[in-house]
């Protein structure tokens, strides 16, 4: 018999946050117990799904994070401050997280590596199967082609994006310069205004767009003489997001410790 995994989820009035409780009403194998928001948010203790619009399901919105334990897995997309408040107690009542929340410093990220010590933790920059697919075609690329390229990530994103480049983006980077022997924060070129001068060598380029309402696009080039290759993931909802992080969560359900990531969840290894 199947156990389901009871669900809390922070910032259920954000983008993110409406969808995941959509979709975790959808899942045979979850439920949603807690939908956590700011201190002194207005709707404090009405009906997370008649303010959603999707009838009473009977989980009151609250800010009282330490009135909140009636659940398995807390799923976060919210921003770094917020998350490792949220992490700090789940760590303390042994109750797992799964972290969607990006633009965490190397200081943060080390926190997060302390805290799954004493629970567990998955961390993906993205949450999509595709995206996580497109990793996957990103490491073999570079191990081919990788140096004979001038190499660069393209991402895309709506207006409201406040982290740049996207998480996704840095991880894509991150899989290369593993790859190719770099460090990613000394061989990156972010474009500007003026005399660039010629493209250096053994550099990844990064372009950034913010506008409208774009979900998500991300492209990497790898560019050499007479050819070029462009691998591409775009996302046109985010109900790929959500559904990733269910499944996430179901996964992590079970587990006492660790860091984990999406490929843990999707044993690509």
């Amino acid at each position: 018999m199947i156990k389901i995994t009871r669900i809390a989820i922070t910032g259920p009035m954000g983008r993110m946050g409406q969808i995941l409780i959509q979709e975790i009403q959808k899942n045979k194998n979850t439920c949603l117990t807690a939908a956590l928001v700011e201190k002194k948010h207005p709707l404090v203790n009405k009906d997370i799904g008649e303010t959603l619009g999707i009838g009473k399901i009977g989980v009151l919105i609250t800010d009282e994070l330490n009135k909140t334990q009636d659940f398995d897995v807390l799923i976060d997309f919210t921003r770094p401050n917020a998350t490792l408040n949220y992490l700090q107690y789940c760590s303390k009542l042994k109750k797992n997280i799964v972290i969607g929340t990006t633009g965490f410093s190397t200081e943060e990220i080390n926190i997060i590596k302390k805290h799954s010590e004493k629970t567990a933790v998955i961390i993906s920059s993205n949450f999509s199967i595709g995206i996580n697919l497109l990793f996957q075609l990103i490491q073999k690329t570079t191990q081919i082609i990788g140096k004979k390229s001038d190499i660069d990530i393209l991402e895309f994103h709506h207006r409201n994006k406040v982290d740049a480049p996207s998480g996704t983006a840095l991880s894509i980077g991150e899989i290369i310069a593993k790859i190719m022997k770099w460090d990613l924060n000394k061989n990156s070129i972010y474009y500007k205004k003026g005399i660039t001068g010629t493209r250096k060598e053994n550099k990844i380029g990064f372009s950034i767009v913010r506008a409208g309402d774009i979900i998500g696009k991300h492209t990497v080039m790898f560019s050499s003489p007479g050819e070029e290759i462009k691998i591409t993931h775009t996302a046109s909802n985010r109900i790929c997001f959500a559904k990733g992080a269910i499944e996430s969560a179901i996964w992590i359900h079970q587990k006492k410790t660790g860091l984990f990531d999406m490929t843990d969840v999707l044993s690509f290894r």
